[in-house]
């Protein structure tokens, strides 16, 4: 690493231990990803406010190139942060998962997402409620009017494009769409 690693301790006294943790858990990240420029983290108890136990708060910063990566594990409700190595464990836990994100990021790795399944409107019973969609390549998925968003059953027609997220769980008619998005004028990318 082309900075030393800075180690901070807040609302306690400095500990030896605590820091030889934090400084082993930074070289495994530099052992995964060997470009990292610096490394600050801080380790600290809040002060008491209620009768709970200490329960501690560990800040990373990864300096890396082009960018920082923070990470902040705050205690929250999890009794466990209530035990520094533990705090200390989820913080460069996140760490790794966001180094493994940046780094995936560099290789140009980076998940594409799939546009959501479109179709058209096929048939629709607008007295009881409900209808079915033909998806681009040729299935049908039932709807129900409560899954339409923003309350745009009403609006539908037959021929309308609609995406639609959809379970293949069958009902009693078949797939069934968990919503339904109407898409108006808006063109289809995908």
């Amino acid at each position: 690493m082309d900075v030393p690693v800075e180690v901070s301790f807040h609302n306690m006294d400095r500990s030896d231990a605590v820091e030889a943790r934090v400084r082993e858990r930074v070289e495994k990240l530099e052992r995964f990803f060997d470009h990292i420029t610096s490394c600050k983290v801080i380790v600290e108890a809040p002060h008491r406010h209620q009768n709970k136990g200490r329960q501690y708060h560990v800040r990373i910063i990864i300096g890396v190139p082009g960018q920082e990566l923070v990470v902040s594990r705050d205690p929250g409700n999890v009794n466990a942060h209530e035990d520094v190595y533990v705090t200390i464990r989820d913080a460069f836990n996140a760490a790794r998962r966001q180094l493994e994100d940046y780094v995936r990021k560099l290789k140009g790795d980076v998940k594409a997402h799939e546009a959501p399944p479109h179709g058209k409107v096929a048939r629709l019973f607008a007295d009881q409620g409900y209808g079915f969609i033909e998806l681009s390549d040729g299935q049908e998925v039932y709807f129900h009017r409560n899954s339409v968003v923003d309350n745009g059953f009403e609006q539908l027609q037959p021929g309308a494009e609609v995406r639609v997220a959809y379970t293949d769980k069958e009902s009693d008619k078949g797939a069934q769409a968990t919503t339904v998005q109407p898409l108006g004028k808006r063109h289809i990318v995908g």
